[in-house]
């Protein structure tokens, strides 16, 4: 095996030994043998290294609308990754086995181990695209800033190779950590998980929820990366008018209204395991919100078989992708508009300029 130990890229210095991460809004302060908040970034003898570097615990290929995101390479298949390790500790998380694990427990006595790990190497990436059919890499199922080093140099040898790349994140990242990403991004498809710092602390135990909102409009406005919004609707805690007309509201004003929101349903799961799980007319009522508020593409998620899984254009309310799923039965779109009336869908079907081929693409030399 490799070594494990990578430096950081983001962190300052302190003459007492410590280092204070610079990926996350938190900053923590590490002191020497101590780890941050994520569990994947140690302070060892004043060196901030990620321990979790090029090592996966999940690897998968998925189909694209899994992530979800709807108008973004639709029908594609995507490789995705996972690591061990989050910035939140959220309450209710689906995958906590990895999501709230310690990266510390991969390491043993000697130095660093694989254990359950697998050892990815950025340079194998596209081939493992490849193999699998995958026209994407996307870093997910964990938070991916926890790895943010890897993330970056396997986007960066994604782009090489004429393939997409997609950050499914929760979004609290600092400024800095998105300025050195998002130029390697195509797609950022981030959670908004309320409107409130309150609700965030309950949910999320972080203290505000603004670095989530700043780092979207960022990633859209100032990097040009495809953005759509997940929002799990929870009863008692982020299911409230105020709370949903809050989030469609700040979408259509600082994203624009052809951004996709997912509104989907809770699961009773972990610390929320007493909650029910949401109704159906709850989720369609949050529809109608974001309707009302001025979104042309609003999804009902988790919900086998609902037609808020379908896209209607805007225009002329015509069905351009019926979905079963993960499965598109129909697409009626030529690149990026309506393929009967020519209206602007706002799906996403290139890389980024100077980013790469398209991917499906021949590329010289390519066999």
């Amino acid at each position: 095996m490799s070594e494990v130990w990578h430096e950081a890229l983001l962190y300052e210095r302190r003459e007492d030994g410590s280092v204070v991460c610079g990926v996350c809004p938190r900053r923590c302060h590490i002191a020497p043998g101590k780890a941050g908040v994520c569990r994947a970034r140690l302070n060892r003898d004043g060196v901030l290294d990620s321990i979790v570097y090029a090592r996966s615990i999940s690897v998968a290929a998925d189909p694209i609308e899994k992530k979800p995101l709807f108008h973004f390479f639709p029908g594609t298949i995507v490789l995705s990754l996972g690591t061990v390790g989050c910035t939140f500790m959220c309450a209710h998380c689906q995958n906590w086995q990895i999501a709230h694990a310690d990266a510390r427990a991969y390491t043993g006595d000697d130095g660093p181990s694989a254990r359950d790990l697998r050892e990815l190497p950025v340079e194998k990436l596209p081939l493992l695209a490849e193999r699998n059919g995958c026209a994407g890499i996307a870093w997910t199922y964990n938070e991916p800033t926890v790895w943010f080093e890897y993330v970056l140099d396997g986007a960066r040898e994604a782009h090489k190779h004429g393939l997409y790349t997609v950050m499914v994140t929760n979004g609290y990242i600092t400024p800095e950590a998105l300025d050195l990403l998002a130029p390697h991004l195509d797609a950022y498809r981030v959670d908004v998980k309320a409107f409130s710092d309150a609700v965030y602390k309950r949910l999320c135990r972080v203290p505000h929820f603004q670095p989530v909102l700043d780092a979207a409009v960022r990633a859209k406005h100032r990097h040009g990366c495809h953005v759509e919004i997940v929002t799990n609707v929870i009863p008692t805690l982020n299911d409230d008018d105020e709370t949903l007309r809050g989030i469609a509201s700040w979408i259509v004003e600082e994203l624009g209204p052809k951004t996709p929101w997912h509104v989907t349903r809770f699961v009773p799961y972990l610390e929320l395991a007493h909650l029910p799980m949401t109704p159906v007319r709850t989720l369609e009522h949050a529809l109608d919100i974001g309707r009302k508020a001025g979104l042309e593409f609003v999804y009902v998620g988790n919900v086998a078989g609902h037609d808020g899984e379908n896209t209607r254009c805007p225009a002329c309310h015509r069905l351009v992708a019926r979905r079963t799923g993960y499965t598109i039965e129909d697409l009626q779109i030529r690149g990026t508009y309506c393929a009967m009336c020519g209206a602007d869908l706002n799906i996403r079907s290139t890389l980024k300029q100077g980013s790469g081929t398209v991917p499906g693409e021949r590329r010289e030399g390519s066999d």
